[in-house]
């Protein structure tokens, strides 16, 4: 397995190099960590990647010389005292002039060191460049996402067995994240989402003190990471009898989300997507849909493409994208279904596990 995803890497950076002329420079330096994971392998929380058309350095520092040369095979480890330091030595031996960088990972103290370093090159900043270099995934990828998933999938199969009401929601929260950790899950994706009755109405509601009571939707959105890749579902629990508005409401969301994700192909555009969840909720529900239908997955929880009214993104095969429709009554409930689903040339495939229809915990 580490040949494989050593492969991959080299892979990846060569097709990086082949949009050199494109982006009109002759290196590229990387400073999110998620992206010098995918190009590298190396698994820490700090350096840069440095990429010229015929040599690629990883720079870090101290703390990550052992691990990194462990890690990375045929990418040059450099350790440096000082980042800006590194990385002015690392242009200067690769001869590099024209200079493309994340945009959107880079401070302003940072362009500026590096532009009172770099005299000689030409620092350009790349953004919607690069917005999708991590949007297709492998096989590799996509076997180590199904694992999050099902692992994520089976500790709230098995929260639907054990939620009582009188639960806070703190408590189901830890309740939760432990059960998956026994399973396998070496972290937690994001801060669970665990929001009864009126917290519901909030979309990244945090969980509180607040205890389960009969009558409440719970929202339970969760995600684990599994060998650095991230899983993410929601799910939205009845305790007891629900009022029929609340019911309705729910069949709404739940027809939203099927008919979205039996729209999703290769070639579809994002906000077709998003377009037809909202056609569905219709003038009674969409104004309490308050946010896009949903985004990419995978290294990060939220990655390219976005699947939302704006968005210019047309789904591809191998991308991977949440579905999530919901509908929030500010002070009152909310509801949210979520699933990850897998780009396919004429269809999608649902990796997380948990089906949708309505559970009602008595």
């Amino acid at each position: 397995m580490p040949q494989a995803i050593n492969d991959s890497s080299l892979s990846r950076i060569h097709a990086v190099r082949k949009n050199f002329p494109n982006y009109q420079v002759d290196g590229l330096l990387f400073s999110s960590m998620s992206n010098i994971r995918y190009l590298s392998g190396f698994t820490g929380s700090d350096g840069v990647l440095v990429l010229s058309s015929d040599a690629a350095w990883l720079l870090v520092d101290g703390r990550y010389t052992t691990q990194a040369a462990a890690e990375v095979q045929r990418i040059s480890v450099v350790q440096y005292q000082n980042k800006i330091q590194g990385i002015e030595q690392a242009v200067k031996e690769l001869g590099l002039k024209r200079i493309g960088f994340e945009a959107s990972f880079v401070t302003v103290e940072m362009y500026d060191d590096l532009t009172q370093r770099l005299k000689q090159a030409k620092l350009v900043p790349l953004g919607n460049e690069l917005r999708l270099l991590r949007a297709c995934k492998d096989k590799h990828e996509m076997d180590v996402m199904r694992k999050a998933a099902a692992i994520a999938s089976k500790a709230v199969a098995a929260l639907a067995c054990e939620i009582q009401p009188g639960w806070t929601e703190l408590q189901t929260a830890l309740h939760l994240e432990m059960t998956a950790r026994r399973a396998g899950a070496e972290q937690i994706a994001f801060e669970t989402i665990i929001a009864s009755g009126e917290n519901a109405a909030l979309p990244h509601a945090k969980p509180t003190n607040r205890k389960i009571r009969n009558g409440d939707f719970v929202v339970i959105d969760f995600g684990v990471k599994y060998q650095g890749y991230c899983s993410d579902e929601t799910c939205t629990f009845a305790i007891g009898e629900l009022t029929g508005d609340k019911k309705n409401a729910y069949r709404a969301v739940l027809r939203a989300h099927d008919e979205a994700i039996a729209s999703i192909r290769a070639g579809i555009a994002a906000a077709d997507v998003d377009a037809l969840v909202r056609d569905i909720l219709g003038e009674e529900y969409s104004r309490y849909f308050v946010h896009g239908t949903g985004h990419g997955v995978g290294l990060e929880v939220h990655e390219a493409p976005r699947l939302a009214p704006n968005s210019q993104d047309v789904l591809t095969a191998g991308m991977v994208v949440t579905v999530e429709p919901g509908l929030y009554y500010p002070d009152r409930w909310g509801v949210r279904i979520e699933d990850t689903v897998f780009v396919k040339e004429s269809s999608c495939e649902i990796i997380t596990k948990m089906n949708k229809k309505l559970i009602i915990i008595k």
